[in-house]
């Protein structure tokens, strides 16, 4: 973006500096109009940049949400899995004490 506008400048530097010239000259009438076209070319291609930038940022602004959304599953993920975790071990327990109650009575 900064070459475009620095050459931006350079051209209507260009520029100011030929409108002050003596423009009966059929060569710096040329190439004033070629400074012009380029300058147009240039303000084209800076709008075009702009655009495509503006859509990156709107694309990295939707991934940078679609990551958060998939982090936030994850962690989600992860506590049900560590309360499942909790639960078989509380299951474990229950069935290791009920089965201790078994042998007791089978004795």
């Amino acid at each position: 973006m900064n070459s475009i506008n620095e050459k931006e400048k350079k051209l209507n530097s260009a520029l100011d500096k030929l409108k002050n010239l003596d423009l009966s000259n059929p060569d710096l009438q040329n190439n004033i109009k070629n400074l012009s076209s380029q300058k147009t070319q240039l303000e084209i291609e800076k709008i075009q940049l702009e655009d495509k930038y503006k859509l990156l940022l709107d694309e990295h602004e939707s991934l940078s949400k679609k990551l958060e959304d998939i982090q936030n599953k994850e962690k989600l993920e992860q506590k049900k899995q560590a309360e499942f975790s909790e639960k078989i071990d509380e299951l474990n327990q229950e069935t290791d004490t009920l089965l201790e109650e078994i042998d007791k009575w089978q004795m």
